[in-house]
């Protein structure tokens, strides 16, 4: 496997995994509410399934963010690793009915543009 290869597909899985992981603790927020500080509450957040997807998400970004960065530069790696503030918030307008905002979406610009920038630094410096 080429390493443009590897680093497509390692940062696409470490993508997956951190917005698996936050649009899970999204869906256990709105499930767990009421919000109560009592042992019923902590039973009833125990067994929702989205806590064990936020477990697996996290799980599963640690692992593909470690072994990125055996191979991976840390700036690209470092910034592409914080893709899913983009991803959560394109995902959460249909799945939460959220609004994106004009702001928003200049923000999720100027992340992609810092990540390609990055990303080309990158791949300058080693020619």
């Amino acid at each position: 496997m080429s390493l443009a290869r590897f680093y497509l597909l390692g940062f696409l899985v470490l993508l997956a995994f951190d917005t698996l992981s936050q649009l899970s603790f999204k869906y256990a927020a709105l499930h767990a509410a009421p919000l109560e500080l009592n042992v019923a509450w902590l039973l009833r957040v125990v067994t929702l399934p989205w806590i064990y997807g936020a477990v697996v998400g996290y799980l599963g970004a640690f692992v593909t963010y470690m072994s990125l960065l055996r191979r991976a530069p840390i700036g690209p790696a470092f910034a592409a690793s914080h893709l899913e503030v983009v991803a959560v918030m394109l995902l959460s307008a249909p799945l939460f009915g959220e609004a994106v905002s004009a702001q928003q979406i200049f923000g999720a610009v100027v992340i992609l543009a810092g990540v390609l920038c990055l990303a080309f630094s990158e791949t300058w410096e080693r020619s």
